[in-house]
């Protein structure tokens, strides 16, 4: 019942400060949305007409999608943190009962529900201008996305920790989002090692949902399970990660300053 309270709590918390700092929230899909425009448009002049014959196009729609919400989803803990302790109510925080990782998790799954929501509506305002329509099987795209983020979110986790002990990580996040843009952007077929680090495979089998056409269910059952244990796996280690890192933090009293 607590955890259930802790998730209601976070769900209205977040949607107050969308409301509360709307123009803010307004700016930050301008910018990402005018830095789509930068790159579809770019790659569609410097690939030229090869660009009509595959699959390249669409491909940069589903990859950049799947890339901010990536962004979202491991930079929100790390940044919470960093605010948290900045605005000194992190101790606060860390002294709930059921503990910080509880609450980021709560906050995490809060806070989802509304990536998933502006996601989608960013996607079919890209599909709109760009003209290239995709499958939007949402019974099939949803839970992929879901399961995807988990694993990213694991790594958010980590950078959390990370945050908790030495406070500034900025370097550390801005590493990441270089190596998310490889996760989408490699060819799985010529690096099969990356299907195992988040992110890479839950991209793959989203395109292959909205590019192909291929419905969940037609999706092979090893395939989904593989994505099932990535994500599982990758969300496990980073909440040992950050749950040990908490320890630390706490046993060297680094949770009340800044």
């Amino acid at each position: 019942m607590r955890t259930l309270v802790l998730l209601w709590a976070m769900t209205k918390r977040e949607a107050i400060e969308l409301r509360r700092y709307a123009f803010d929230t307004v700016m930050q899909l301008v910018t990402i949305y005018v830095v789509f425009l930068l790159i579809f448009f770019g790659a569609k002049a410097f690939i030229g007409g090869a660009a009509r014959t595959g699959g390249t196009l669409p491909g940069i729609v589903v990859g950049f999608m799947m890339w901010t919400l990536a962004i979202s989803a491991y930079s929100d803990v790390s940044f919470t943190l960093v605010q948290e302790a900045t605005a000194g109510t992190l101790e606060q925080i860390a002294m709930a009962p059921l503990g910080l990782p509880r609450v980021l998790v709560a906050r995490f799954l809060a806070g989802l529900g509304f990536n998933l929501v502006i996601q989608l509506a960013l996607l079919l305002l890209m599909m709109a201008t760009t003209g290239q329509w995709l499958h939007l099987d949402l019974l099939s795209i949803l839970p992929l996305m879901a399961v995807t983020v988990a694993g990213v979110f694991g790594i958010g986790l980590a950078v959390g920790g990370l945050a908790l002990v030495f406070k500034r990580v900025q370097s550390v996040m801005q590493i990441l989002q270089f190596a998310f843009v490889a996760l989408v952007a490699l060819p799985l077929d010529r690096f099969p090692f990356f299907k195992y680090l988040p992110l890479a495979w839950g991209n793959h089998l989203i395109g292959r949902v909205m590019i192909d056409g291929i419905s969940i269910v037609r999706i092979p059952g090893p395939d989904l399970a593989l994505l099932l244990a990535v994500s599982v796996a990758w969300a496990g280690l980073g909440l040992a990660f950050m749950s040990r890192l908490d320890r630390v933090a706490r046993s060297r009293a680094l949770l009340g300053h800044y």
